[in-house]
């Protein structure tokens, strides 16, 4: 869940770097660290804390050379200081390295090590890999085979970028962790994601897990690390600017990308669909997996399908091999990364037992579009912030088209089709109430969301976003399951969201509400039900849209609420405390 980004050229290599970190900083934020080569070898500037505090205080652009490689660190083994920082050196400073995943037997690898006489300086499974890179370097006679020797003794994820002291390359490497490599004129890049490299470079090759390669000024050579032949690996124009990274006059790209949602929305529904309908139309036992808040979004597919008569069942992806009959025959995997290692695990399992794969992602060649049989690019463009915003409502966007395509409901296609503009709408007429409503809501501290029908993936993602942002106590349930043992928690100052649209379920949600009202709770009526919203101590009042798409719309306000409360908190919605953006760890 690391970001990593490596140079070589002609320019500073501790400015481009930088820059790049900055970028990608949404990947891991608690310490960070650059190393560069130049005359005098290789020097390294890393610290705890986020990238601007460890710059003011020690000056990455003090470093001088033109070959180097940088980190933004999310921990995994050792706490977060700057001892734990990458890179990672050697005992004699000779090899530095930056990684990204975790190295399984890094406990086995660190205890020879250490009956070599080996001394360790931080808690890290990565300095395991630079000692390791060393000692076999030091046997062989040619560096890239030494390198790659070593590497092979890996188990587990990676994404490697490595430098030797000496040595005019930058070396790199992936299994289970993505790594993109880009092409200059007279220079060439490495980094864990696309938007590091889009300021210097629309020419990208995606490497393929097992790959490794060596880079110059003047390109790249990629080889299997298993058998040391050299492959072929195509070369893709990236259409995302630099300026789609950046937040465009907003406060934050959070609150950026929420309000790009009605563009987010048009692009998704662009999506082609026909072939993952063809698959869905063949297929007869059904899976659909996700983690977070690609979860909810496969609740909502789960919803639809049954809503047809199609037979279905949705999985938190880490729990999926737990679960599963060992029957399905197709898998709609949901990942806004398409690198979410839980997901990536359960995708290989299901396609060595012979079920074809349709992913939904918005990262074109990502891991999960490698074992796919159909992927589908949400398209909502980069998204920055550490919190689904925009990408959720893609999803959600391309699941529904995938639903009444299917079905051939051009009634219900056509109200979709009106959710760019209706989105918009909400953006603009509900911003001001909303910002009220988080002067009156920031002073308590503990939140349910509720609803019934499709409404309650809608409320787990309410939740989840005010709990990843705010870090204020807050949990969701289906409303009639209040009563069997949550409503115990019920008392004055505690908040309840009631996600309770005009339709089927709008009378039980009455009920719900009046018994959450009793126990003196503070409820926040969200609905387009007068009957309803005057039972509210506060309310966001909601257009009227066909029940089956309250998600894609009653998400936005809380989206909005989540975001004004963090700030007025003096959190930092772009990067919560504990977060990373891609999840790519098991």
């Amino acid at each position: 869940m690391c970001g990593i980004i490596g140079y070589i050229g002609k320019k500073k290599a501790s400015e481009l770097i930088l820059s790049g970190l900055k970028k990608i900083e949404y990947r891991g934020y608690d310490s960070a660290g650059i190393a560069v080569m130049g005359k005098d070898g290789i020097k390294i500037i890393k610290g705890e804390g986020k990238l601007r505090e460890i710059d003011e205080k020690k000056n990455f652009l003090a470093l001088e050379g033109d070959i180097g490689i940088g980190h933004t660190r999310w921990a995994t083994h050792g706490p977060p200081c700057e001892r734990n920082a990458h890179p990672h050196t050697d005992a004699k400073g000779e090899v530095a390295i930056v990684h990204n995943g975790i190295i399984e037997n890094f406990s086995k690898l660190k205890d020879e090590l250490i009956q070599q006489g080996v001394k360790f300086e931080t808690d890290t499974d990565t300095e395991v890999i630079a000692h390791l890179i060393s000692k076999s370097i030091s046997k062989s006679k040619d560096i890239e085979e030494g390198i790659r020797e070593a590497i092979l003794r890996l188990e587990g994820a990676y994404a490697l970028g490595i430098i030797v002291k000496g040595v005019r390359k930058l070396f790199v490497a992936r299994k289970n962790a993505p790594l993109v490599i880009g092409r200059g004129e007279g220079e060439m890049f490495f980094a864990s994601d696309i938007t590091a490299l889009l300021e210097y470079t629309k020419k990208m090759i995606l490497l393929e897990d097992g790959d490794f390669a060596s880079l110059d000024e003047g390109g790249c050579t990629i080889y299997r690390i298993g058998d040391g032949q050299s492959v072929r690996r195509e070369q893709i124009e990236v259409t995302w600017t630099a300026q789609m990274a950046q937040k465009e006059g907003h406060a934050h790209f959070m609150l950026k990308e929420i309000m790009q949602q009605p563009q987010a929305l048009s692009a998704a529904l662009s999506a082609d669909v026909k072939d993952a309908v063809s698959l869905l139309k063949n297929s007869e036992n059904l899976a659909i997996i996700g983690c977070g808040t690609s979860y909810y979004a496969a609740l909502v597919f789960e919803y639809l399908m049954h809503k047809q008569g199609k037979g279905a069942s949705s999985y938190i992806a880490s729990e999926f091999n737990s679960w599963k009959i060992g029957n399905e025959d197709l898998i709609v995997a949901i990942s806004q990364s398409g690198e979410t290692a839980d997901t990536l695990a359960a995708l290989k399992d299901a396609k060595n037992k012979g079920a074809k794969i349709i992913v939904i992602t918005n990262v074109m060649g990502s891991s999960i579009t490698r074992v796919a049989d159909v992927s589908i690019m949400i398209g909502v463009g980069p998204e920055i912030g550490v919190l689904a915003t925009k990408s959720f409502l893609g999803q959600l966007a391309v699941l529904y088209k995938l639903a009444y395509t299917l079905s051939s409901n051009e009634k219900m296609l056509e109200k979709l089709f009106e959710a760019p503009a209706k989105v918009g709408e909400i953006l603009r007429t509900s911003k001001e109430n909303v910002q009220n409503l988080s002067d009156e809501l920031v002073k308590l501290r503990d939140f349910f969301f509720i609803s019934r029908g499709i409404g309650y993936p809608c409320a787990l993602e309410g939740a989840l976003k005010l709990k990843e942002v705010t870090y204020l106590h807050a949990e969701s349930y289906p409303a009639g399951e209040l009563k069997h043992g949550p409503i115990s928690l019920l008392e004055e100052n505690v908040a309840v969201f009631a996600i309770a649209p005009l339709g089927s379920t709008s009378a039980k949600m009455g009920g719900s509400i009046q018994e959450c009202k009793a126990r003196n709770a503070k409820v926040i009526v969200m609905s387009d039900d007068e009957a309803l919203l005057k039972e509210g101590a506060l309310t966001l009042r909601m257009p009227s849209v066909p029940e089956e798409l309250v998600p894609l719309y009653y998400i936005v306000p809380l989206q909005m609420l989540s975001y004004f409360m963090a700030v007025k908190m003096q959190k930092d919605p772009d990067q919560p405390r504990n977060l990373a953006k891609s999840v790519t760890v098991e």
